[in-house]
């Protein structure tokens, strides 16, 4: 397990010591050594990220992995390092160099106390669910990816054309945004269970503003051609099958281009279905289909 710093971010060396801690090293699969590392970002809103890539020098194409969101501080405070990890280290064993970032707002900065004046820096709120901001929400954090490859490519580490974008819940819902400026580095975005405002008040099925959702969905699909493939399970509380087939809908009648794909459902809860090594049979055979056609 190998740690690397950027030249300015040396005081966080402490903290990705411990990190770096709960990791352990890669396994060669399919004759690819892989390593698994925790990098500082120096983008305009400096970051931590899980890495982990094939061993050697590169360069390499290039995957960002974007995670989902809570709303609630102290479960970001205790938001873990990776969600992905087996899923991430799958791409890396295809040759890809995985870049999976820590919002802004996670781990100690997971602070907001208003009454103090304390306001950590989370900029994936959506606002109130009677006008909810799905648009921004999912600008903000497309922002960092576009961020993360003109880092990558600036340091040669990553192949400048050969990019790819895999998202899940909020992560997904970002990358979507992401697909609408279509960046010319990326040629194929990925989502496991996409979208904004699930769950209100923590109950199943009762998404934040269902038609405004839609309607964001099909504002993206207006401008994205990047080729797209969207999972979604049958027993996703968050963004159910109905409520993810109008979204698909919408995307696609205004021009977006995506490939759906409803899972079995998976476990109690479908909606953290990319998070388990067991669901990696399922959908790899899919992916790597995809992906071979954008070669």
């Amino acid at each position: 397990m190998k740690l690397r710093y950027t030249s300015t971010a040396t005081y966080l060396a402490a903290a990705l010591s411990i990190l770096a801690c709960s990791l352990g090293p890669g396994r060669a699969v399919d004759d690819v050594r892989i390593q698994e590392e925790v990098w500082a970002l120096p983008l305009p809103m400096p970051m931590f990220a899980y890495v982990v890539r094939p061993i050697g020098d590169g360069p390499f194409p290039l995957a960002i992995m974007n995670h989902g969101v809570s709303l609630k501080p102290v479960d970001r405070s205790f938001f873990p390092l990776v969600e992905f990890r087996d899923a991430a280290k799958w791409f890396a064993k295809r040759g890809y160099l995985v870049v999976a970032p820590v919002g802004t707002g996670y781990g100690a900065a997971a602070i907001d106390i208003p009454e103090h004046g304390l306001y950590g820096p989370f900029f994936s709120k959506v606002g109130n669910c009677t006008n909810p901001n799905f648009h921004d929400a999912g600008r903000a954090v497309a922002q960092v990816d576009l961020w993360i490859i003109d880092y990558m490519v600036a340091e040669k580490r990553v192949l400048p054309k050969d990019v790819i974008v895999v998202g899940q819940s909020a992560g997904g819902w970002a990358s979507i945004a992401l697909s609408s400026v279509n960046p010319p580095r990326v040629k194929a975005i990925i989502t496991f269970a996409a979208g904004r405002g699930g769950r209100v008040d923590g109950k199943p099925n009762n998404n934040c503003a269902p038609d405004k959702l839609v309607e964001v969905t099909a504002d993206f699909g207006r401008t994205s051609r990047v080729p797209m493939l969207w999972f979604y399970i049958e027993n996703d509380t968050f963004f159910g099958p109905a409520l993810s087939k109008r979204m698909h809908d919408a995307f696609t009648a205004a021009g977006g281009r995506a490939e759906y794909h409803l899972m079995p459902p998976f476990g109690n809860e479908g909606h953290f279905f990319i998070g388990s090594p067991d669901t990696i049979s399922v959908w790899s055979p899919l992916v790597e289909n995809f992906l071979d056609a954008q070669k």
